[in-house]
């Protein structure tokens, strides 16, 4: 796991959110969820708001910041991790954090795209599409996704991920 291998002597302090999210990667929800319960920080507020949705029910509504900070973040971490269990949980909360932020198909796409998700990345685009066209934001990760592949007919040389196989 990305995580593990370059950080395999790192040492937490107890009752931290690196903690909480340590505990995340261990699959000790639970746990998780206490630390973060015990803290009082943004951070914390969404890490129960995203161990709610990771147990599959939600106690702790997030807000439209909070989506905005660290969705992205939370969603490459597991990602990168290979906790596609988790990524899955997360992506079937969608349509709720979409209720918060319409933002959101928006930021899911742009980590999709980052991790080489492409098939992904261009359906979250339109679906961030089909709800707010208007987003400038969108529209350069439109031209940075249509960029990639038409570089990939000129040149033959981009290559899909593993995972987009």
């Amino acid at each position: 796991m990305f995580f593990f291998k370059k950080n395999i002597d790192v040492k937490f302090k107890p009752r931290s959110v690196e903690h909480a999210y340590f505990a995340i990667l261990n699959d000790d929800l639970k746990s998780a969820q206490a630390v973060f319960e015990s803290l009082d920080s943004p951070r914390a507020k969404w890490g129960k708001a995203l161990v709610d949705i990771l147990l599959g029910y939600i106690e702790n509504y997030p807000t439209y910041f909070e989506i905005r900070n660290f969705l992205e973040i939370d969603l490459d971490f597991l990602l990168k991790n290979d906790k596609i269990d988790y990524v899955e949980q997360l992506l079937g909360a969608l349509e709720l954090l979409v209720g918060i932020n319409q933002e959101t198909y928006k930021f899911v796409a742009r980590t999709m795209f980052e991790n080489r998700l492409y098939k992904a990345s261009r359906e979250y685009l339109e679906k961030s599409k089909e709800l707010y066209y208007n987003d400038p934001e969108l529209h350069f990760l439109f031209a940075k996704f249509h960029w990639l592949f038409y570089r990939q007919k000129r040149t033959k040389t981009a290559r899909f991920s593993e995972r987009e196989r």
